[in-house]
C-alpha cells in the first residue's frame, strides 16, 4: 500500500471531475428493464460493504424500489463481492423476469467512486470506515447512506459534518428507528407535555460477551486484511476478529475496541438519537456525564460489558444509560412515563435482542396517553415510512432526509462522550457548542486516535 498516498491524490483530483459529470448528465439505461419510471429519474447506487447488514437490510431496503438500481458492489473480501453480485442479478432477474447481469463488482471504494455513472453509495462496513470513505463519496460528488454510528471518533464525526456541509451532498444515517411510528409518536407525545414536565430517560441496552484469546490464523487470500484494518492499528488475523468466511452471522469485529466501542455505540446511537429527538437537542448534547463500566480482562473481544452511565443536559434532562434497563427507551415526567422499543423488529435476524421480552413496542403509566390525539397546531415531527424510501426521495428533492449526518454526528458523539466517562472513570464536563471538553486535556486528548497510515482523515 505505499502508493496509496499519490493515488489518493489522484483520486481526489479525478473524484472533482466526477463529481462534476454525475450532476451534469442524467444517467440513461433501458427503460423496459426497470419498470415506469423514467431513467433519468432513477438513482444509481454501489454498495460499499457486503456483509450482514448489507445483504440483509440495505440492499433489500434499496432493491424494492423502481427509482434506484443497485449497478455495483464493493468490498475487501472477494468472496463477498462474488455473493453480493449473484444476490443483487438474482433478485433483479426474478424482479424483471428477463435474465440481469449488470452489477460491476470493485475491490477498492475509491474505484467505485470514480465511476460517474454511480449517483449515490450505502456504506455499510465496519464502523472503523465508515467516516472515510463517506467523507470520499460527498467529495466526489456522491449521495451517501451511512450505517450508524457516523464514526469511530468524535473528531472523525466533525470532519464528515464539514465534508457533507461543503459539497452539499445528502446523507442519510441509519437511524431507522425514526421510520418506525412508534418511535416517532412517542417522541411526539412527550414534546407536546402528554407525560408532564421531561425530568430523567432512561436508555437500555442489549449487553456483548466477551470471550477467549484467539490463535493467529493464516490471512485467507480472498481478503485484503491491511486495508480491512484500515486507520486501525496493524494487529494479527484471526477470524473472529474479523467476519465469518463461511456465512454472515455476526462479526466478531463488533465486540473490538479497536474498530468500534460496542454497545454503547452499536445500539446506543439508535436509542439516544430517538431520546434526542423527544428531548428537542438533536444538535446539542449533554454538558455533564458519569458513570462506571466493566472491561474484560482477557480475551480478544475487549468492548465493555456491565455499565451504567449518567448525563445532563442543558434543558435539566437526566439520561441514564445501562445494559441492566430493558432494551429501549423511558421517558419519565411529572405526570407519567412511556416506554419505547422495536417490540417485533429486527434489522437482521443476528440482532443480540429477544423479541418475546420486547414484544410490546409502546407502553405508557396510563393507557390514555397511548391513545392521545396530536392536535393541528401542536409539535408534529418529520414522518417516514421507510427509511430507505426518504433516503432517496432526498435524493431526488434535495430536501434533507429524516436522519441527516449533523444529527447523527451529534447522537454518536454523545454515546462516544459516555464511552470516554467508562474509561476514565469521572466526571467530565462538556461543551457542545464548541464540542470540546471544559478544561480536561486528558479527555480532549481522546475525542480522536491516531490513524494508521496511509488511512488517514484530515481533521
Amino acid at each position: 500500500m505505499e502508493n496509496f498516498n499519490r493515488d489518493r491524490r489522484d483520486f481526489i483530483k479525478k473524484t472533482a471531475l466526477a463529481s462534476i459529470s454525475t450532476l451534469a448528465i442524467p444517467t440513461i439505461v433501458p427503460a423496459s428493464v426497470f419498470g415506469k419510471n423514467a431513467p433519468s429519474n432513477r438513482i444509481n447506487i454501489g454498495a460499499i460493504g457486503n456483509g450482514r447488514i448489507s445483504r440483509g437490510h440495505d440492499m433489500p431496503g434499496v432493491w424494492k424500489y423502481d427509482n434506484a438500481q443497485i449497478m455495483a458492489v464493493c468490498d475487501l473480501d472477494s468472496r463477498r463481492v462474488a455473493d453480493a453480485k449473484k444476490l443483487v442479478n438474482e433478485y433483479y432477474t426474478k424482479k424483471t423476469g428477463k435474465d440481469f447481469d449488470g452489477v460491476r463488482t470493485y475491490d477498492d471504494y475509491r474505484e467505485l467512486l470514480l465511476n460517474k455513472d454511480i449517483d449515490a453509495v450505502l456504506v455499510s462496513t465496519p464502523d472503523h470506515w465508515h467516516s472515510l470513505i463517506s467523507i470520499d463519496a460527498v467529495n466526489a460528488g456522491k449521495d451517501v447512506y451511512l450505517q450508524k454510528p457516523t464514526s469511530l471518533t468524535i473528531a472523525e464525526g466533525q470532519a464528515l459534518v464539514k465534508a457533507a456541509h461543503r459539497s452539499k451532498q445528502i446523507i442519510q444515517i441509519g437511524s431507522q428507528q425514526r421510520s418506525s411510528p412508534q418511535f416517532r409518536y412517542a417522541a411526539e407525545l412527550v414534546r407536546n407535555g402528554r407525560i408532564g414536565q421531561l425530568k430523567t430517560v432512561y436508555v437500555g441496552l442489549p449487553g456483548d460477551p466477551s470471550g477467549p484469546e484467539e490463535l493467529e490464523m493464516p490471512i485467507p487470500k480472498n481478503l485484503n486484511y491491511d486495508m480491512w484494518l484500515g486507520s486501525t492499528p496493524s494487529v494479527y488475523y484471526t477470524e473472529k476478529r474479523v467476519h465469518p468466511q463461511i456465512d454472515y452471522d455476526r462479526p466478531g469485529w463488533l465486540r473490538c475496541e479497536q474498530f468500534g466501542a460496542g454497545m454503547i455505540t452499536g445500539w446506543g446511537s439508535h436509542h439516544v438519537d430517538c431520546a434526542h429527538w423527544a428531548m428537542n437537542t438533536e444538535l446539542s448534547g449533554p454538558i455533564e456525564v458519569s458513570g462506571w463500566a466493566e472491561f474484560p480482562t482477557h480475551g480478544l473481544w475487549n468492548v465493555h460489558g456491565k455499565f451504567q452511565t449518567e448525563a445532563l443536559y442543558q434543558n435539566g434532562v437526566k439520561m441514564i444509560i445501562s445494559n441492566e434497563i430493558p432494551n429501549g427507551i423511558k421517558f419519565e415526567g411529572t405526570e407519567g412515563w412511556i416506554f419505547v422499543t422495536r417490540g417485533n423488529y429486527a434489522a437482521t435476524a443476528s440482532d443480540p435482542v429477544s423479541k418475546d421480552a420486547n414484544s410490546k413496542a409502546l407502553d405508557a403509566s396510563d393507557p390514555r396517553i397511548l391513545s392521545s390525539v396530536i392536535g393541528k397546531n401542536e409539535i408534529h415531527l418529520t414522518e417516514s415510512k421507510d427509511h430507505h424510501g426518504n433516503w432517496l426521495e432526498s435524493i431526488q428533492s434535495r430536501k434533507q432526509p429524516i436522519a441527516p449526518v449533523e444529527i447523527g454526528h451529534r447522537s454518536c458523539s454523545a454515546c462516544l462522550i459516555h464511552h470516554i466517562v467508562m474509561k476514565l472513570k469521572r466526571k467530565v464536563y462538556w461543551d457542545p457548542q464548541k464540542e470540546m471538553f471544559k478544561n480536561d486535556p486528558e479527555a480532549n486528548a481522546m475525542l480522536a486516535r491516531p490513524m494508521r497510515a496511509p488511512y488517514q482523515i484530515k481533521i
